[in-house]
């Protein structure tokens, strides 16, 4: 594989890894209305009424689309800037699996220091990535 193919895999292991977690919560709040633990009316407008399983789902499901945006938005310019090298690969890999941790960690027993230390590798590994690429962009070359 390309070092370019090596970076984008990452990418594409999280996006699948949402769509586990979409699934999932699909699964969870059909269970939910189906088991009569809650009407649609209920929770249309309001989160708090699925049960504890169901929002854990749908909060983690939600926190994907907020620090992962900062390494969607790296991706491309790292490939149009022609700036990927092996660090920007491992921190990618880094940050992906401190995703899939973090979800692991959120569904199921939730304990929030454990969480909290999976986000923080994934926080520090992306802003890394953009430290790093900053640097060759505008100081190293």
């Amino acid at each position: 594989m390309t070092i370019v193919q090596w970076l984008l895999l990452p990418a594409f292991i999280h996006v699948a890894w949402v769509y586990v977690i979409a699934v999932r919560m699909g699964a969870a709040k059909q269970r939910d209305v189906r088991g009569g633990h809650v009407k649609i009316s209920d929770v249309s407008l309001d989160n708090s009424r699925w049960s504890e399983n169901t929002r854990k789902l749908n909060n983690n499901y939600n926190n994907q689309f907020e620090l992962p945006v900062f390494f969607y938005a790296i991706l491309p310019l790292l490939l149009m800037m022609v700036k990927v090298d092996w660090l920007q690969v491992t921190l990618a890999w880094v940050f992906v699996a401190s995703r899939i941790l973090h979800s692991i960690l959120h569904t199921g027993a939730n304990i929030v220091m454990q969480r909290g230390g999976a986000f923080m590798i994934g926080f520090v590994a992306i802003g890394l990535m953009w430290l790093w690429f900053g640097l060759r962009l505008y100081v190293i070359g």
